[in-house]
């Protein structure tokens, strides 16, 4: 059966972009007649707002997004992620890294990255940890070298969402055009630990009027302003804004078009 998912950050209220990420999902799971799943990745705890994961989920109902099963929290399933980097290590995967954002910052030879967040990494300590340093954070071997743990003891996005896939038997990964490089990533991943593909779709990004995406300060859609004209009217943009022309309706009714076509 074809399982989906959503798998937003609970950092503050849905936005436009991520409710194009939602109902993208939602419809591919469901004209497959599958489950579509929700999932909030928390595990970047500094970011977190208190209440913007249940304030995501009323959103979710309003727009009729309903899901399958329990919500699963990244930040209650941190035992899965340690076993998975135990298996990664046992398989000579992973290496300890010394290297703190300033030593790859000054490593300026260094070619162009695809994650402008993730600073170059120069294979410094891949053979082995420099004299005197002692490891801070955890990286993947091959594929750019990518953390799987943060210097601040924190699982990265990258483990943790592939252990989550893999346990929660998602088949199918529809998300934005911004994790495009994230994609090979886990596929390495997934391969090294033994795990299947899920299928990846990338949608467009929505953006701002100079081309920049849009951040959830930009789009956001707050549950005061979520009265049901704006739900409505915000629902038939995005089924728009992904090619699905409907006739303005119930969010239910809009849904249910748009799985039609």
């Amino acid at each position: 059966m074809t399982t989906g998912r959503f798998a937003p950050s609970p950092t503050g209220p849905l936005h436009r972009g991520s409710l194009v990420a939602a109902v993208g999902s939602w419809l591919c799971a469901r004209r497959a007649g599958g489950r579509w799943l929700v999932r909030m990745e928390d595990l970047d705890t500094p970011r977190v707002i208190a209440g913007a994961d249940r304030e995501i989920l009323e959103a979710l109902r309003r727009f009729k997004l309903e899901w399958d099963g329990e919500v699963v929290y990244q930040s209650k399933r941190l035992h899965l992620y340690e076993d998975a980097l135990r298996t990664l290590r046992q398989g000579g995967f992973i290496f300890d890294c010394a290297c703190s954002r300033a030593d790859l910052q000054r490593a300026a030879s260094a070619p162009a990255q695809s994650d402008p967040q993730e600073p170059a990494y120069p294979g410094t300590c891949r053979n082995g940890l420099p004299p005197g340093r002692a490891a801070r954070a955890i990286r993947f071997r091959g594929v750019d070298d990518f953390v799987v743990k943060r210097a601040d003891g924190l699982f990265a996005y990258q483990l943790a969402v592939v252990v989550d896939d893999a346990a929660q038997g998602v088949t199918q990964v529809v998300r934005g055009a911004d994790l495009l490089s994230s994609t090979p990533r886990q596929l390495a991943l997934q391969q090294s630990l033994g795990y299947p593909h899920p299928d990846y779709v990338h949608l467009p990004l929505v953006t701002n009027p100079d081309g920049t995406k849009l951040g959830k300060r930009d789009g956001a859609l707050p549950l005061p302003s979520l009265d049901e004209a704006h739900v409505r009217e915000t629902l038939h943009w995005a089924l728009a804004f992904l090619g699905i022309p409907v006739e303005l309706d119930t969010p239910a009714q809009m849904l249910k078009t748009a799985l039609k076509q």
